[in-house]
């Protein structure tokens, strides 16, 4: 039986211990928050898009850079394989417009709990509270991990360490990037980091004004100069900075290289006619 540390305990990290615990390993999960999966349960708005019942192929064309990357992520695990996952877990879903596939509670923590319980049938040691400083490295006779070191001072050993801390998108849940130094203090190359999936601010007060605003199926195009970088048709949601929504959280990975030119939105609220 090997030794397994999961550092993280969001959607990635509690699905590594479970994975790992099924291979026969003792596998110790540190979170450094009061409890798990905190950026999970305020996804989709609390209701947790869990993932989508369109065919795989079309998943990898809505990927926006380096889709092969995914390749063997997707087809060992594939989308259809996450529905009956959860179902297995006691989680009913249900598909929604776009083959969104949601529970059919709408509660994220419906979810949360559900990849609880099966780490603690497992045998899973999860530990709330408890924050990694750095992972313990060995460089003789070649690198290797060997645990990791917990603020106060204490360490844990472990064969394997899986880190599943997040990005830098959400701070206050915990993604504060720092698997990102651990991975450069390993020799990793870290490219430069940009934001995706985020609400846009507009530079226009007027927005202020809308707050609030819940619109549907609003045709929503994106212009750098003459250029179109991004049309779409979807929700959008005016907030006290900008606008938000799925189709403007989509739209937000294509708009980084041009944000220093400018981006002019075009929205259309009744795109059928």
């Amino acid at each position: 039986m090997h030794r397994v540390i999961v550092v993280g305990g969001g959607a990635a990290g509690m699905m590594a211990a479970i994975q790992s615990a099924k291979k026969g390993n003792q596998v110790l999960l540190l979170e450094k928050n009061e409890r798990l999966g905190k950026k999970l349960f305020i996804t989709g708005k609390g209701r947790c898009n869990v993932t989508n019942g369109c065919d795989v192929e079309e998943l990898f064309g809505k990927v926006v850079s380096n889709h092969r990357f995914l390749y063997s992520s997707f087809y060992s695990f594939t989308n259809l394989d996450a529905i009956d996952f959860f179902e297995e877990l006691g989680v009913p879903l249900k598909r929604e417009r776009g083959e969104r596939i949601f529970p059919v509670s709408d509660h994220s923590s419906d979810i949360i709990r559900a990849l609880e319980r099966e780490m603690e049938r497992l045998g899973v040691d999860v530990r709330l509270n408890t924050e990694v400083k750095s992972l313990m490295i060995e460089d003789q006779p070649a690198v290797r991990i060997t645990g990791v070191k917990l603020n106060g001072g204490k360490s844990e050993k472990a064969d394997s360490v899986i880190v599943t801390t997040g990005g830098l998108s959400y701070p206050s849940t915990g993604s504060t990037g720092d698997g990102f130094k651990w991975a450069k203090d390993v020799g990793h190359k870290v490219t430069e980091l940009s934001p995706s999936l985020v609400p846009v601010h507009i530079k226009e007060d007027w927005c202020q004004q809308m707050m609030g605003l819940s619109l549907r199926n609003t045709g929503f195009k994106a212009m750098a100069g003459k250029k179109k970088i991004y049309e779409e048709q979807g929700e959008l949601l005016f907030t006290h900075f900008g606008i938000s929504g799925p189709v403007v959280l989509s739209f937000s990975a294509y708009a980084k290289k041009y944000l220093e030119k400018g981006i002019t939105v075009i929205l259309d609220l009744k795109p059928a006619m």
